[in-house]
């Protein structure tokens, strides 16, 4: 079943006339109460087939949902590590509109067509933003993995917000490039 959902992701842009993460942002405007008007709204005024527009609204549902939720508890005991948090998504929210942020258990994903980097609360006083960058030689600041293993080749180990600075951005744009 994760497959075929998966082809149908990468399938939206071409079948809608739109990716996931735009029908998600034009879902979060318009904030439908129930499922049949969000379904009416797509299918009527976009013409996005029934299985299309069904998928797209429980995606949306269920990332808002718990993802709100994954990040309190990621977050619960760091609340001082938040602002590079929402300074990491803001940037990497302005590479694209294909951008896709899922919340896990334990960290967040950035993804465009692969995953590019991971954003963990690692310690009360720090993030690790693991990145990849496969090929990209490590430097003091941009180091091996470490606990990502295998889903970063590099990490940044990240205790203040002014760490978000030009050339963290330049590695990111770098992963995101890498990552279509």
């Amino acid at each position: 079943m994760e497959q075929a959902l998966k082809t149908m992701i990468a399938n939206m842009p071409e079948k809608t006339g739109k990716s996931l993460q735009e029908w998600k942002a034009i879902l979060d405007k318009k904030n439908f109460a129930k499922h049949g008007e969000a379904m009416k709204f797509l299918k009527g005024e976009h013409s996005v087939t029934h299985g299309f527009a069904n998928t797209i609204i429980h995606l949306s549902k269920a990332e808002k949902a718990s993802g709100d939720d994954l990040l309190a508890t990621q977050y619960k005991g760091k609340e001082t590590l938040i602002p590079i948090y929402d300074s990491l998504i803001t940037l990497v929210k302005s590479f694209g509109d294909d951008v896709t942020i899922t919340s896990k258990k334990t960290a967040v994903s950035i993804i465009r067509k692969k995953q590019f980097a991971l954003i963990k609360p690692a310690t009360k006083t720090r993030i690790d933003l693991g990145l990849k960058l496969k090929d990209k030689p490590e430097t003091k600041r941009l180091g091996n993995s470490g606990p990502f293993g295998t889903m970063c080749t590099h990490r940044v180990q990240l205790t203040a917000e002014t760490e978000v600075d030009a050339e963290l951005e330049q590695w990111l744009k770098e992963a995101y490039e890498k990552a279509q």
